[in-house]
């Protein structure tokens, strides 16, 4: 009975003596303890004490939400060049690039004079269908004006991008009207392309270049491939010059459209991420194809996956300037809040195993984003021999060819920039967008002559007989620019270049432009004449400049 009555009481008995020790111990805490917070013996926990204390004791009120937003990129550039914080209105534009699509009216545009212009028209998009035209100027947005010296790309961009379905309704000035034009668009998905030019360079070759790798862009490869082919394309160049990546998956798939069966992509190994390998299935549909890819300062990452598989397979030969250098996987982590992170998980290697990664310090290492300048500096930009090549890291491909790690990706056949023709004048002119400004005004006041002309090769004999250079060096005069004759005629080839591209990409598009720039591209030229010269697959170095495909630093 007394053991009974005792057991019963003993939960009471606990529960009591928890809450006391509790009470003790907050009064000895407070008393006796100062700040200290005990949580703070852990660091993972100190980050939410150290919050905790500004909110309750700070002497002014402080927005921790705000505090919280403006640490997490800080904490994430402790870590390395390519982790990142995306705030959750973000997120959207960010994914959109390469999800393929975005929801909007469907038109390009650019701001002149504090007002928007049409420059472009979606083909089967929102505005077409209502009836917006290239040249027409939005004036209102949602019966509110919308003009003047604020108004940015990104409170345009802002203004017209929307949920599917969802209405906006703008007011258009157009030239050929005296009343302002009202349209209601019902906003909808528009395709976001990644390869932005695929066509016949020469009757036997074919050329596609791809802006990013996205998560269409292997579609977008397959009918580019299939185009074509139709068209007898026996050998082929991918651009990706400037493409600074996108999903390692695009460009796996990609890769395997060239490799045979059972040959190495990629794989990835980190220290919580088991490695993991990328090998070609044996269905691609250009196993045997003669293939050129171009790359330089600006190809990274999913463009170095498969600039590497290409090379280290023997697969083709690269063509250009040495690769941005970025060798790190990032997983996206998203937030309950919309926000997300971009978290580096792994390093990626090659098929030689090397990592091309280059050297990075934790931090806000401004010198890494401005590596570009180093090698221009260094002169890179113009000599092979200014590449200073770390005989450390020193692979082979499948071949014997000597590859190297830990900075970017080599060329098979350098080709240097071209300085001819740049002067100051034509520095000048460029930087304050002179030549885009004047380029599209006149686009603008001659485009019901200009939408006559169906081809690039046809605008750019159009436009030279039309004294366009004497145009344009008044008309930078009266902005500010002095006249200089003898540094004109130095670059007269080059301004005459570049101000018939803007007005041929203003007209015809962004594929004729890329058309016309490549006639007289060095990079381009010398890939079409190792194609032509049957040179695309490399051959075996000899044994004074190969290295034995047996080196230790070869992977499987």
């Amino acid at each position: 009975m007394t053991t009974k009555n005792s057991s019963r009481f003993t939960p009471l008995v606990i529960a009591v003596s928890i809450v006391a020790g509790i009470l003790i111990g907050t009064f000895y805490a407070k008393h006796y303890g100062g700040n200290k917070l005990g949580i703070v013996n852990g660091s993972s926990n100190k980050l939410n004490a150290l919050l905790r204390v500004i909110d309750n004791q700070y002497v002014d009120t402080v927005n921790i939400s705000d505090l919280v937003e403006k640490a997490m990129p800080q904490i994430l550039a402790e870590l390395d060049p390519h982790s990142t914080y995306i705030p959750a209105k973000e997120v959207e534009a960010v994914n959109s690039e390469l999800e393929g699509s975005f929801s909007g009216v469907g038109i390009g545009f650019v701001i002149q004079e504090d007002t928007i212009h049409v420059t472009s028209v979606i083909s089967g998009g929102p505005a077409e269908k209502v009836g917006v035209l290239a040249g027409d100027r939005i004036v209102t947005v949602d019966d509110s004006l919308f003009v003047g010296k604020g108004l940015t790309s990104e409170k345009a961009m802002h203004s017209l991008k929307g949920p599917k379905g969802s209405k906006v309704k703008i007011g258009i000035k157009r030239a050929t009207e005296k009343e302002l034009l009202h349209f209601t668009i019902v906003r909808g998905d528009i395709p976001q392309n990644t390869i932005d030019a695929a066509y016949m360079i020469t009757d036997d070759f074919g050329y596609i270049q791809i802006s990013k790798f996205g998560r269409t862009t292997h579609v977008e490869l397959l009918n580019a491939l299939a185009q074509l082919n139709h068209q007898n394309c026996k050998g082929l160049i991918i651009d990706l010059r400037e493409n600074t990546g996108g999903y390692m998956e695009a460009a796996t798939r990609m890769v395997n459209e060239f490799l045979p069966e059972g040959k190495l992509i990629v794989y990835t190994e980190g220290r919580k991420y088991p490695r993991l390998e990328e090998y070609a299935n044996g269905t691609g549909s250009c196993q045997q194809m003669p293939l050129v890819v171009l790359i330089d300062q600006g190809s990274a990452s999913a463009s170095e996956i498969f600039a590497g598989a290409i090379q280290d397979n023997d697969r083709g030969t690269l063509i250009g300037l040495r690769s941005f250098g970025k060798g790190l996987v990032q997983q996206p982590i998203d937030f309950s809040d919309g926000s997300a992170i971009r978290l580096t998980v792994a390093r990626y290697y090659t098929p030689s195993g090397r990592c091309i990664q280059r050297p990075y310090t934790s931090g806000n290492d401004s010198q890494y984003e401005m590596d570009w300048v180093t090698r221009y500096e260094h002169g890179e930009f113009f000599s092979r021999d200014s590449v200073k090549l770390n005989e450390n890291q020193r692979y082979a491909t499948g071949l014997g060819r000597p590859v190297y790690g830990g900075g970017g990706i080599m060329p098979d056949v350098f080709v240097p920039r071209d300085t001819t023709g740049i002067t100051s004048y034509l520095i000048e002119v460029s930087n304050k967008g002179l030549i885009q400004q004047y380029g599209f005004q006149y686009s603008d006041h001659n485009r019901s002559k200009l939408t006559q002309i169906k081809d690039e090769n046809e605008m750019a004999e159009y436009l030279h007989k039309q004294n366009l250079l004497e145009q344009f060096i008044e008309y930078a005069t009266k902005k500010g620019v002095k006249r200089r004759n003898l540094l004109i005629r130095k670059s007269k080839e080059l301004l005459e270049r570049n101000l018939y591209g803007n007005i041929i990409y203003n007209i015809l598009g962004q594929e004729a432009l890329i058309r016309y720039i490549n006639q007289t591209d060095d990079t381009v030229l010398k890939a079409v004449d190792i194609l032509q010269r049957g040179e695309a697959f490399p051959k075996a170095p000899s044994d004074s400049t190969g290295i034995n495909a047996n080196n230790t630093n070869v992977q499987p």
